[in-house]
C-alpha cells in the first residue's frame, strides 16, 4: 500500500513539473524573442517621436467636431474584420507592418473594403504590405526614394541649415482628386481654414511632409480593364506624388545618375482606390425623425501611403516638428524647389494632421445622406482600429500579445474572448488534479503471449481469438468489407484460406487445441498470406 501511494505520489510529481515546466517555456519564449526591440508606430505609447500617440489623441478630440472617433485597437489579427460592428463606419489603420501582411489577412482586407465598405488606411515604406497592395494594383518599392527637387530642410538651434537630405521628401497631397489630372486652378489651390474647418477637400491641396519614404506605383488589373458599369467601377487616384527627379536608391549610392537606380518619373507616395455603390444595412431617417434599418450605399475606401513615418509624433503635430529643427515655410530655400510655390493660399505646412484628419472624415461616411443624420452628426459612430499586432511587443507583454493571438481567431466576442481563457487555465488545472488511475500499465502486442498479459484472459476463450484473428487477416488479403466477407459461403471461404490447418480451426465443431497449439497456429497465421 505504501508502496502504491509512493508511485502516485511520483508520478503526479512528474505531471505537475511537467506542466510547470511547459509554462515557463511558453512565459519565456516569446520574452527572448523581443528581448532589446521597442515598441514604435504604436497609438498606445507615447515615449518617442516614431509612435502614433498624437494621433490617437487627435482622433479622440478632432478640432471643430463636437465629439471623437470611438478609438480601439486590434493586437491579434486584423483578419476579423469582416465581423466587427458597422464595417462601412469602421477605419482599420496600419502603420509600419513590422512584418509581412500574409495572404490570409490580405484576402480579408481586401473583402472588407470591396464587400463591407470598410475603410482601411496603409503605411509603410518597404514591401511588407505587398500582398495586400497587389490585390488593388499597387505595388511598393523596398528601397528609399530621394528626391532632389521636393526635400525639405531641418534648422539647427542657430537657424543654420543642417545639410540637405534628400530622403526629407515633401508633397502637396489632394483629398480626392489625382494630381495628375486635376485642372490647374484646382492644382494651385490651397485649402483654406474654411474648407479645413468644415471638411471640404474639393478641389484643393494641402502640404505633407514624409521622412525616408519609399514609391508606390499603380497598375491597371483586369477589374479596371473590364466593361462593367460605370457607376459601379472603382475609382484610383494618386493623391501625393514625388517630383521627375525622384529615384529609388536601392543600390543605397545616392547616385541618380546609376542606371541601376530606378528613376520612372512617375513615382506616387498616396494612392486612394474607391469602391461606390455596396450595398449594407444601417440605420435610416424614416417618418416621424425615428431611424430604420435599411439597406443603403456606401463606399469602401483604401489609402496607401509610402511611408509610416507621416504618421508618427515627429510629423503630426507642427508644434513637435519645429522642436526637431522643421518649419512651417520654405521660403528663400534654394536648395530646391518649395511647396508654398506649388499652392497660392493658405500654403504654410501645420504638421501632417491638418490633411490626414480631412482625408479620413472624407473616407468615412459622413457625407452619405442615406445614412440617418442621427448618426451621421455624432462622430463617436464612426470607429477607427489601430492594428498593433504589426509591431514588436514588449518583453513582458509579448507572451499575452501571442496568447489572444490565438484566443481572438476563435471568437472576437469580447465576453467569450475571455471565457476562453479562463476554460483554458480550468482544463489546466484539471488536468493537473484529475489524473486517469493507470495501474501495471503495460503493452503487449503478440498475441501469443497470453500468460503475460497483467490480467489473464479466460482460457475459454483462446480459440475465439485465434479464430478472430484468422477472419480478419483473410478479409484484409482480399481487400472485403465484413459485410462481404459475412455474405461469402463457407466454401468459398475455405479456399481462400487454403492451409487444411486453418480451415480446421476455422470450421471444425470438436476439435480443441492446447495453448501450445494455439500458439503455433498464430505464427501460421502471421506467415499466411506471405508466400
Amino acid at each position: 500500500m505504501v508502496e502504491e501511494n509512493e508511485s502516485r505520489f511520483d508520478f503526479n510529481t512528474v505531471i505537475i513539473g511537467s506542466m510547470a515546466v511547459t509554462v515557463v517555456l511558453l512565459l519565456l519564449a516569446p520574452m527572448m524573442m523581443v528581448i532589446g526591440k521597442d515598441t514604435s508606430y504604436s497609438a498606445y505609447e507615447s515615449d518617442s517621436l516614431a509612435q502614433l500617440s498624437e494621433m490617437r489623441d487627435d482622433m479622440l478630440d478632432p478640432t471643430g467636431l463636437p465629439d471623437g472617433y470611438f478609438i480601439a485597437n486590434t493586437m491579434s489579427t486584423p483578419m476579423l474584420v469582416n465581423d466587427w460592428k458597422d464595417p462601412h463606419r469602421t477605419m482599420l489603420v496600419i502603420v509600419s507592418p513590422e512584418k509581412p501582411i500574409d495572404e490570409t489577412a490580405a484576402d480579408a482586407i481586401y473583402d472588407f473594403v470591396t464587400e463591407k465598405g470598410g475603410k482601411v488606411i496603409v503605411a509603410a515604406d518597404n514591401t511588407n504590405a505587398n500582398r495586400l497592395a497587389s490585390k488593388f494594383g499597387v505595388s511598393y518599392f523596398d528601397s528609399p526614394l530621394l528626391d532632389q527637387n521636393q526635400h525639405w530642410l531641418e534648422y539647427n538651434d542657430d537657424d543654420s541649415v543642417q545639410d540637405p537630405v534628400w530622403q526629407n521628401v515633401w508633397s502637396v497631397a489632394s483629398i480626392q482628386n489625382d494630381v495628375n489630372e486635376m485642372e490647374a486652378g484646382a492644382a494651385r489651390k490651397g485649402c483654406s481654414d474654411f474648407q479645413i474647418s468644415n471638411n471640404d477637400p474639393k478641389s484643393c491641396r494641402i502640404p505633407v511632409m514624409f521622412r525616408s519614404p519609399t514609391g508606390i506605383r499603380f497598375e491597371p488589373t483586369s477589374e479596371d480593364l473590364a466593361q462593367n458599369n460605370p457607376d459601379d467601377q472603382r475609382e484610383v487616384n494618386v493623391l501625393a506624388a514625388a517630383s521627375s527627379s525622384a529615384f529609388i536608391d536601392i543600390i543605397g549610392n545616392g547616385d541618380s545618375s546609376d542606371a541601376r537606380n530606378p528613376a520612372p518619373g512617375d513615382l506616387s507616395l498616396m494612392i486612394r482606390v474607391d469602391y461606390p455603390n455596396i450595398a449594407v444595412y444601417d440605420k435610416v431617417t424614416g417618418k416621424g425623425g425615428f431611424s430604420d434599418l435599411e439597406e443603403i450605399s456606401v463606399t469602401g475606401s483604401i489609402v496607401f501611403v509610402a511611408d509610416d513615418e507621416a504618421f508618427s509624433n515627429r510629423l503630426w503635430d507642427f508644434s513637435t516638428a519645429a522642436g526637431t529643427g522643421m518649419r512651417s515655410s520654405c521660403e528663400g530655400v534654394v536648395e530646391s524647389k518649395c511647396w508654398m510655390n506649388e499652392i497660392n493660399d493658405n500654403n504654410d505646412w501645420n504638421g501632417n494632421s491638418v490633411y490626414f484628419q480631412m482625408l479620413i472624415h472624407s473616407m468615412m461616411e459622413f457625407d452619405n445622406t442615406q445614412l440617418s443624420s442621427q448618426i451621421r452628426q455624432d462622430t463617436s459612430n464612426f470607429q477607427i482600429v489601430f492594428d498593433e499586432s504589426r509591431h514588436a511587443t514588449g518583453t513582458i507583454s509579448a507572451p499575452f500579445v501571442a496568447t489572444m493571438s490565438t484566443v481572438v481567431l476563435l471568437t472576437s466576442n469580447t465576453f467569450l474572448k475571455w471565457l476562453v481563457v479562463l476554460n483554458v487555465g480550468l482544463l489546466l488545472l484539471v488536468s493537473m488534479m484529475v489524473v486517469p488511475k493507470k495501474e501495471n500499465w503495460r503493452h503487449v502486442f503478440d498475441l501469443t503471449r497470453f500468460n503475460q498479459r497483467p490480467n489473464k484472459l479466460d482460457s475459454s476463450t483462446y480459440r475465439l481469438r485465434v479464430k478472430q484473428a484468422l477472419f480478419t487477416k483473410v478479409r484484409v488479403h482480399h481487400d472485403l468489407t465484413r459485410d462481404q466477407m459475412a455474405s461469402k459461403p463457407p466454401a468459398d471461404v475455405q479456399a481462400m484460406i487454403g492451409d487444411p490447418r486453418l480451415v480446421e480451426l476455422a470450421y471444425s465443431q470438436t476439435r480443441t487445441y492446447s495453448p501450445q497449439e494455439l500458439r503455433q497456429l498464430m505464427v501460421a497465421i502471421r506467415k499466411w498470406g506471405k508466400i
